[in-house]
């Protein structure tokens, strides 16, 4: 079995934009570099940034299908986000400091029948997973061919939000590897569980539009609603896209 990393993706503002990257240095205990590093909290969420909460107390793709159009770039000299969305325009802020920008930047495709976005938050040292442990995702290229085929039609990848593809796997094979640990480049990793999908992944990211009954292909197929793992960082290393990734143990 011939692993390889096909592709790096982080999130810097959880559920607002996605770039690829084109390497990252994972640290033990951390999530790749910021990797949803900031959260918009919303008006019904008691969430301060003083310590991790639940994806519920975040305005998120799930709720607001509209999200998943965003596309990002961090530049990480100046801290400065810049959001691009077909029917928005684009944004450059301060997370920091600018969060009503991003608020009022945001709020046309935001459902009226949820509670509004009201603030961002940052937990210090590390980013707001919908784990309770820093995680870095990943999953393999043949699953999501598979399930376009089982569809007839073609998927974004962009739909999973993951942060690393594995290219080599058979499908489905990335659940084989929870329990296990993997080397990908210098780093070392420990693949703990299953992701277990919401509403978000029927969004279209290209339109923001809810189009295609992943969570139902899905659980016709096969009895679940997975798709990709969850792993913690073990060893600290860089990766990159081409790096060759071993099943250790």
């Amino acid at each position: 079995m011939s692993l390889n990393l096909a592709e790096i993706w982080r999130y810097p503002l959880k559920s607002h934009g996605r770039e690829p990257v084109g390497q990252a240095l994972l640290e033990v205990g951390k999530c790749l570099p910021y990797d949803r590093r900031w959260a918009v909290a919303h008006e019904a969420s008691d969430a301060t940034g003083d310590k991790w909460v639940p994806c519920v107390n975040f305005s998120r793709g799930s709720k607001a299908p509209g999200l998943m159009a965003i596309e990002a770039a961090m530049d990480e000299a100046s801290g400065r986000l810049t959001l691009m969305h077909p029917e928005l325009g684009s944004l450059s802020f301060d997370p920091e400091t600018e969060a009503d920008r991003l608020i009022a930047w945001a709020a046309p495709v935001m459902p009226a029948d949820r509670a509004a976005s009201a603030r961002i938050v940052r937990v210090p040292d590390r980013g707001m997973t919908d784990t309770d442990y820093p995680s870095v995702s990943l999953g393999g290229l043949a699953s999501h061919c598979v399930l376009e085929g089982r569809m007839g039609r073609e998927l974004s990848r962009k739909r999973w939000r993951l942060n690393l593809w594995v290219d080599g796997l058979a499908p489905w094979e990335e659940f084989d590897l929870i329990g296990h640990e993997i080397r990908i480049g210098d780093a070392r990793l420990a693949v703990e569980e299953r992701i277990v999908r919401c509403l978000a992944t029927t969004a279209n990211p290209e339109t923001g539009r809810r189009d295609a009954d992943t969570l139902g292909a899905l659980g016709a197929a096969y009895g679940h609603q997975d798709f990709g793992v969850y792993a913690r960082v073990v060893e600290a290393g860089r990766i990159r896209p081409g790096d060759k990734i071993e099943v250790i143990r």
